[in-house]
């Protein structure tokens, strides 16, 4: 058997195993036993986990002991087993694994607080976890990870505790919240330079968020240390059952962002929570396909692409043919589209009846936002469906992740592709915390790039699972993209990813920097995607501070911040002229080089839009008259 710390020293990147909780409770094991107890009581079907994890690719396997340490164990009343469940685990382990699986000694957290937060002393909680390290040992393991701590002081203690016993690798991970910082507030930077000075082997993540945020936090962590990287995310946003984390998502998704995890670093990659063998066999073929081994495993059949998995009797619909929007973004014609917002309430008599003015102006679409800013709102699916039965002009729907879980978004798009809806613009979805209900819960079990994916898959006749669904949606699909993301490197590469998975167009932020537009549309030259612009009529300097000053990634100009100052001192209709004229010259600089314009209507007034519009009739005249 090898060492461990050669796979540390390689280049090449490996597999861990997945949730060993989540297995357990799908054979029948009941969430109020203790799983760490099954090591002495069913030692097979232990085992068996874990040789289903080995079968599906596995390179590391972990001992079912997170759980498994005297503080934990005491309120089963096993505390006094300790030593024994540890060892019962390893050896469980080392026999499933064979000479050619490395096995994981696994270390959680203690379940209680330690100082300066809580009464228990740092010298205690090291004798706890010495306990655990030493019993593991016994067993025969070749390396330890330690895993969804928080509280750094706490996996210090972990770590000083194996170091004392002997010198075998550490991968220590941190658990995460949303914001990609621990639940007391330590950045990626911090605890990543922590766990570096405290020699933690391998820096990772694992546990508590799905794989989108990883990606975040692990570029973040890459800054900061020079160490391996791993992640083990969750299969999508747990749900917290007695300490462990538990929520499904799909295996096709979870291989995906493998690849993702390689690009910025990880050398180490498994499952946490709800992930299952077959989140494991999909993730170990996509990472295998990128990097081999041994020759044996070059050969390893890379994931089937959607068209390559497509029905053969299901004929995709080409672009051009599944509505107006499509064709005219298809064929290179220019398109024009409104951004309202859906009513408040139930009654959307108002907001059709503006509507209709889109219409007789000859506008494209409507466009119609998902709960922008986490405000509540009639849905836009449903508003979608009022516009185009009642007024007879297309949306475009804003579709977003934030509040739907896997389940809820293929029967939504079903439906919406039942009733007539063609034309989508996919999107992620504003946290909760940023509209009047904070405490609301999100869902995010993907993101957009996930969402695109999934569309593109109904779109060729196929449901997340790759099982027929019989006729295929004809979606357009479009994504948002932020010419002024503060990394802008960052919001390039999730862009690619979203082409990559199916995007047919893309809808900016609004844009108030034609240069800055300019140079993002020169840096994604390479993708072939038509653009459709952002131009938001400003309606006051307030207005624009705002914009500016509050909302990630838009950029108000110097300039253009003291036209609105000064426009607004003369008084709110000047105010409004002005905006309306800078979003007129925005986008006559900007027209030759996009696809279309997508305009909003400042508090729902679709008649400032409309006069942005005219600048276009004016420009097409004056090309008729230089074409005589």
């Amino acid at each position: 058997m090898r060492n461990f710390r050669e796979l540390i020293e390689s280049e090449h990147i490996y597999v861990f195993d997945g949730a060993m909780g989540t297995r357990l409770y799908e054979k029948g094991i009941y969430i109020n036993r203790s799983y760490d107890e099954l090591n002495l009581i069913n030692k097979d079907l232990v085992r068996e986990v874990h040789e289903e994890y080995i079968k599906a690719g596995a390179d590391i396997i972990q001992t079912n002991t997170f759980s498994a340490n005297y503080n934990k164990l005491q309120k089963f009343g096993l505390n006094s087993q300790t030593r024994e469940i540890n060892i019962s685990a390893a050896k469980i382990a080392r026999e499933a694994a064979g000479e050619n699986i490395f096995v994981a000694g696994t270390i959680g957290p203690l379940g209680l607080r330690i100082e300066p937060y809580g009464p228990t002393s740092f010298d205690e909680a090291r004798g706890m976890f010495k306990e655990q390290a030493e019993a593991l040992l016994e067993g025969g393991i070749d390396l330890f990870v330690l895993e969804t701590f928080s509280d750094l002081s706490e996996i210090q203690q972990a770590i000083k505790a194996v170091k004392e016993l002997c010198d075998l690798p550490i991968i220590a991970q941190i658990a995460i919240q949303m914001d990609g910082n621990t639940v007391f507030g330590a950045t990626p930077e911090i605890f990543t330079k922590r766990l570096d000075e405290w020699g933690a082997d391998v820096i990772g993540l694992n546990c508590s968020v799905g794989p989108a945020l990883f990606l975040n936090a692990l570029e973040k962590m890459r800054e900061f240390t020079n160490k391996k990287l791993s992640a083990q995310p969750n299969a999508g946003l747990p749900r917290d059952v007695q300490g462990r984390q538990m929520y499904m998502c799909s295996p096709e998704y979870m291989a995906e962002f493998s690849r993702r995890f390689i690009q910025v670093g990880a050398s180490f990659i498994g499952g946490c929570c709800g992930t299952t063998p077959q989140h494991i066999k999909l993730l170990a073929d996509a990472i295998r396909s990128v990097s081999p081994r041994q020759a044996a495993q070059v050969f390893v059949k890379q994931p089937a692409t959607v068209q390559e998995l497509k029905p053969a009797d299901v004929e995709v619909i080409p672009m051009e043919e599944r509505s107006n929007w499509g064709y005219k973004v298809a064929t290179g014609k220019f398109v024009t589209s409104v951004e309202v917002l859906p009513p408040k309430g139930c009654d959307a008599e108002k907001t059709l009846e503006s509507i209709k003015l889109l219409k007789e102006a000859g506008v494209d679409a409507v466009n119609v936002p998902d709960g922008p800013r986490a405000q509540t709102r009639m849905s836009a699916q449903a508003t979608s469906v009022l516009v185009e039965q009642n007024i007879g002009i297309e949306a475009v729907l804003h579709y977003c992740c934030r509040d739907r879980n896997l389940l809820g978004m293929m029967s939504d798009l079903l439906g919406a592709a039942a009733l007539g809806l063609r034309n989508l613009l996919l999107i992620t979805g504003d946290p909760p915390k940023m509209g009047p209900y904070p405490d609301a819960t999100a869902v995010f079990d993907i993101d957009a790039i996930g969402l695109t994916n999934m569309v593109n898959k109904l779109n060729h006749g196929l449901d997340l699972g790759n099982n027929p669904i019989g006729k295929p949606t004809a979606f357009t699909i479009g994504v948002g993209v932020n010419p002024g993301a503060v990394n802008l490197d960052e919001e390039i590469k999730r862009f690619e990813w979203k082409v990559e998975a199916g995007a047919q167009y893309a809808i900016t932020q609004p844009v108030f920097d034609t240069e800055q537009l300019r140079y993002f549309l020169k840096r994604i030259e390479h993708l072939k995607i038509p653009i459709v612009a952002g131009i938001w009529p400003l309606v006051s300097f307030r207005n624009a501070e705002f914009l500016h000053n509050e909302v990630p990634g838009v950029n108000v100009t110097p300039e253009i911040l003291e036209r609105m100052r000064i426009a607004s001192d003369k008084g709110k209709e000047e105010a409004r002229e002005e905006g309306i004229s800078i979003a007129r010259e925005s986008l006559l600089e900007v027209h030759d080089l996009i696809a279309g314009v997508q305009v909003s209507a400042p508090f729902g007034n679709v008649k400032y839009a409309l006069q942005v519009f005219e600048v276009l009739d004016e420009f097409k005249g004056k090309m008729e008259i230089a074409s005589i």
